[in-house]
């Protein structure tokens, strides 16, 4: 009895027949207990018809059927499908076990299963290498095999430099890349001979022949495999470059647009002194008018009024007379202007004389504004020469209608070799028709499509009507192409980052089936109506509630219609948490470092996703050893030479860097950090410090080498370690960003690609981590964005309807209401780009990145600035009228930050990632979280013993109070010493359940 029902509950778990004597004791004391036999029952296995006959038992009562032949071919079905797209082992059996599972089968064993992938996944790969290899013809193979040819002298080859990365966007950088992408492109059509091919093949095989070097590739004997694996690296760095020449044209451009802006405030600080010279003589001008008028006084005003005009009748007889000063009225005239002119003179050539006068006029005039664009163009000359190969080496594309600024690009591309200063604004020229004969092409260019007031203003010249100013032109043409591939108007072809937003979206035929589910887990109406019906009564509800409730809002005050918001003094911790903190302090034991990473890999088994490209099991000595030793030298920033000079010998820098760029990829650590994850939230002190539900993202600085397309200087960051961290304290995910970029760009992304079972429906973050269309998108995605926002009086708060009022806080609102009209027009597009995110079929860094540069063009920027805009209205009430949620922000938030300190502690090694890289510089961020978790697990485990100790004493441990205890302990962690590898499996298993009233908080 005992037997079959232990077989029971281990299939209703595992789904297949463990052997008993694998089952753990306490499962089995467990299920005796239940079940009420007398202690001391033994679990025996039965008789092999015994077993027989449990094991029909227990599938009939769990309705699965036992076929092994069947078994197999769901299995080999499901694999073959997969292996289509994915290529990792793992990856392959999971889906294996979750179609098994949906079929009702009896999992097979696991050696099964992965001889069956292993099987699977060469045929299928075998079957693409063999495709690839097809279309290649003789000429290409020749070209691809020069890549393996090693320079005797620099002892690299063309092979190595496909795997070059860019480096700092100087000009001289910027030409070398776009010669590196004509190369690169004179080896052959890649994307027709990879069509067909799924993109997570050819990033897999890219992968592949991007960590194995020339020697070991020429060991691989199949030559359909080697040159397939050859053309998908091609393929990977041809799309990759044109990335990158487009992000350094994007850089160069701004480069121009900074250098234009300060010669304008230099030339304004240098002709400062002669605004203020020009003004003097202006002043001595005056001076000299001033003398030259006679004096005037009261009796003498009165008196010229009389003789202003002559008397009717007089007849002009008195027209003669003297005036008062002596002479006649226009010979007094005369000599007061000849006077006043003489003086003028005189005061003009002791300025320097007219025409200098006139000439620093015109200087000084020229800048007077704040209009630096026709100084661009002494920039702009020693780049034009590799802007017009740019636009040659790439294929742009509209995304839109308006195809003003391609126009006029083609334009300046026939108009190349023009020296004139000034070019019409329409030209025809020859070109070869479809049928090869030349036929006459009208090209022309208009400004007012796309160019602004200020670049109109000197673009044209008033005398040459139909002309253009040809120099300004180029710089002005330019300009708005880097500004519209930046938001997405324009797109290039071949490219990732740059490629065309809509032809990544779903059609609207794929997304349809999947509406109702993706707006059921968002928690979303389906209609466009009822949407925005929600919406619009959620703002007008929490707007009243605010309202009506704001006398009793002592916190919020608005003084001349300025709203204030005073600070709350943070909860104290309590004097028995204090005492319970240092009382579980005492008990804690000092443990290594490198301690802590081996026994989590002995518990958690982490270093298992660590491997060979191939997927192939490591052929390296004590894998485990290795694999904890790379994540200490990198996760703290060591270095595998200074690591491998402390270890006496025990493993080499070699040998280090090996398992790094060899076996281990961001996808993997990754991967080894979820399981980390997976295991920590199985503790009863994880749930203790939060349920999970709520996660904060924020960056912490860390430089890098400069020479990469990555490091910026900026006020405030270099480059960003980029973590989401969960209200229990640990790392969700992390990224490495670029420096200088707005982080709310990367804030949605965090919690898509966070594989943990932990998944957070609030976000918390500062002031960069919010924007307009990322609280739209956030909201439609069922993730309630709630930052903590700087100088949040100055945003506007958008009324429900327009002629809405309020009676109190009428003021914090603008005369903006919300366009629910535009929303409902746009539901359909706002929800195919949710749910390609959703899909992975574009990413939401890419959308974003794209939605963030204010496009006047871009539909969908429009589209999801709308949603934002109402849900930032309702945070921001919702943040002014709530003081629990602004102390759970402010809780989470500096969670984050000491994070980041804990983090930074750990890499001791030092500040700086000494690697040009991304993937290095990723990947090293990736280790440092791994490394930061693991510790993390390990001193949560060591809090329960320590709080079971304290409890077992019979002191009171409070729940509450044992909450406010971090883990981010550094104290009882030893970084420095000798180092020693101890691969002696721990014997003793972690403490993970806390035994304080057991029975009353933890129910079995």
């Amino acid at each position: 009895m005992l037997a079959l029902l232990v077989w029971l509950k281990a299939f209703q778990r595992l789904g297949y027949f463990p052997k008993l004597a694998d089952v753990p004791a306490v499962v089995a004391e467990h299920v005796r207990g239940v079940i009420g036999l007398l202690e001391g029952t033994e679990l025996a296995e039965a008789a092999e018809r015994s077993a027989k006959r449990h094991r029909g038992f227990v599938r009939a009562r769990m309705g699965v059927s036992y076929d092994a032949a069947g078994v197999r071919a769901v299995a080999a079905e499901a694999i073959r499908t997969a292996a289509q797209a994915k290529d990792n082992p793992a990856d392959l059996i999971n889906v294996a076990l979750e179609q098994l599972v949906r079929a009702q089968c009896e999992l097979p064993g696991y050696t099964t299963l992965d001889e069956l992938t292993k099987k699977i996944r060469t045929e299928v790969n075998r079957g693409f290498f063999t495709l690839v290899a097809g279309r290649v013809d003789a000429a290409a193979r020749a070209r691809l095999a020069r890549l393996l040819v090693v320079d005797p002298v620099t002892r690299h080859s063309e092979y190595d430099g496909l795997k070059d990365v860019a480096q700092a966007a100087s000009l001289g950088k910027f030409k070398g890349r776009l010669v590196f992408l004509q190369n690169l492109d004179a080896l052959g059509p890649t994307q027709e001979w990879l069509e067909g091919v799924p993109p997570g093949k050819i990033a897999h095989f890219a992968g592949e022949a991007r960590v194995t070097d020339v020697a070991d590739l020429r060991k691989v004997l199949d030559e359909d495999k080697r040159l397939t694996l050859i053309v998908c690296l091609l393929h990977t760095a041809r799309t990759g470059v044109r990335d990158d020449v487009v992000t350094m044209f994007c850089k160069r451009m701004a480069a121009i647009h900074k250098k234009g802006r300060t010669q304008l405030e230099t030339l304004r600080e240098v002709h400062r002194a002669e605004s203020e010279r020009l003004l003097g003589v202006f002043g001595d001008v005056l001076d000299g008018v001033r003398e030259a008028m006679p004096p005037v006084g009261p009796l003498d005003s009165a008196h010229a009024e009389q003789h202003d005009e002559p008397a009717e009748g007089d007849g002009g007889a008195d027209a003669g007379a003297e005036s008062p000063e002596g002479g006649t009225g226009v010979r007094s005239r005369e000599a007061v202007a000849e006077r006043a002119g003489r003086l003028v003179l005189k005061a003009l050539d002791q300025a320097g004389g007219l025409e200098a006068l006139a000439a620093a006029q015109e200087a000084v005039s020229a800048h007077h504004g704040n209009n630096y664009l026709p100084l661009l163009d002494q920039h702009y000359r020693s780049h034009r020469s590799a802007l017009f190969t740019l636009v040659e080496s790439i294929d742009l594309e509209s995304t839109n209608a308006d195809r003003s600024v391609l126009d006029t690009v083609e334009y300046l591309q026939a108009q190349r070799n023009a020296r004139a200063a000034l070019v019409p604004e329409q030209i025809t020229v020859e070109r070869e028709g479809l049928d090869g004969t030349p036929v006459s092409v009208t090209l022309m260019v208009d400004v007012a499509a796309f160019a602004s007031a200020m670049w109109r203003k000197i673009l044209t010249d008033p005398n040459r009507p139909g002309m253009l100013v040809r120099r300004h032109l180029e710089v002005c043409v330019f300009s708005y192409l880097a500004a519209e591939l930046r938001s997405g108007d324009i797109a290039v072809a071949g490219s990732d980052s740059y490629a065309n937003l809509h032809d990544q979206l779903m059609s609207w035929d794929e997304c349809a089936p999947l509406v109702e589910e993706f707006c059921a887990e968002a928690g979303l109406p389906t209609e466009a109506a009822k949407l925005t019906g929600h919406y619009k009564k959620l703002l007008a509800d929490i707007a009243a509630g605010v309202d009506a409730g704001y006398p009793g809002n002592t916190d919020l005050v608005l003084e001349d219609g300025r709203p204030l918001l005073r600070r709350r003094k943070g909860a104290e911790r309590s004097k028995e948490a204090l005492a319970l903190e240092e009382a579980v302090h005492d008990r804690l034991p000092q443990r290594d470092l490198l301690d802590i990473l081996t026994r989590t890999a002995y518990q958690l088994g982490w270093h298992h996703h660590f491997g060979p490209a191939s997927g192939s099991d490591p052929k390296i000595k004590e894998a485990l050893g290795r694999y904890v030793l790379t994540v200490f030298t990198y996760g703290t920033l060591l270095g595998p030479a200074q690591v491998a000079t402390h270890m006496r010998g025990k493993v080499s820098a070699a040998g280090l860097a090996l398992a790094a760029n060899r076996h281990t990829t961001s996808e993997k650590i990754t991967k080894a950090s979820t399981t980390v994850i997976k295991v920590f939230n199985q503790l009863d002190i994880a749930s203790v410090w939060g349920d999970g539900k709520t996660v904060a993202a924020d960056g912490s600085q860390v430089e890098t080498w400069e020479n990469n397309l990555l490091a910026e200087s900026h006020i405030r960051y270099g480059g960003l370690a980029y973590r989401h961290i969960s209200n229990t304290y640990v790392a969700l995910f992390s990224h490495f960003i670029p420096c200088g970029v707005w982080e709310a760009v990367y804030i949605i992304e965090g919690l898509l690609r966070n594989a943990s079972e932990t998944q957070p429906d609030t976000i918390h973050a500062d002031t960069q981590g919010q924007s307009l269309p990322v609280f739209g998108l956030a909201a439609l995605l069922g993730f309630d964005l709630l930052p903590r926002i700087r100088n949040w009086h100055d945003l506007i708060f958008y009324r429900p309807t327009p002629d809405t009022r309020y009676a109190h806080i009428d003021t914090l609102f603008g005369d903006e209401a919300i366009d629910w009209r535009l929303i409902e027009t746009h539901w359909s597009d706002l929800l195919r780009t949710a749910i390609s995110i959703r899909q992975n079929r574009i990413s939401s860094v890419t959308l974003l990145r794209r939605l963030g540069n204010h496009s006047r063009k871009n539909r969908l920027y429009r589209a999801f600035r709308e949603p934002g805009r109402a849900v930032r209205t309702i945070t921001l009430l919702r943040y002014l009228s709530d003081p629990d949620l602004r102390e759970q922000i402010t809780q989470v938030t500096n969670r984050n930050e000491s994070f980041h300190n804990f983090a930074d502690w750990l890499m001791f090694g030092g500040r700086l990632i000494g690697h040009n890289d991304p993937d290095c510089q990723e990947k090293i961020i990736k280790f440092n979280e791994l490394l930061t978790n693991c510790a993390i697990y390990s001193t949560a485990c060591d809090i329960t013993d320590a709080a079971n100790a304290i409890a077992a004493e019979g002191r009171p441990v409070d729940l509450d109070d044992l909450a406010t205890i971090s883990p981010y302990i550094t104290h009882l962690i030893r970084r420095f010493g000798i180092w020693i590898l101890n691969l002696t499996p721990p014997a003793v298993a972690p403490t993970t359940h806390l035994d304080l009233e057991s029975r009353v908080l933890f129910a079995p």
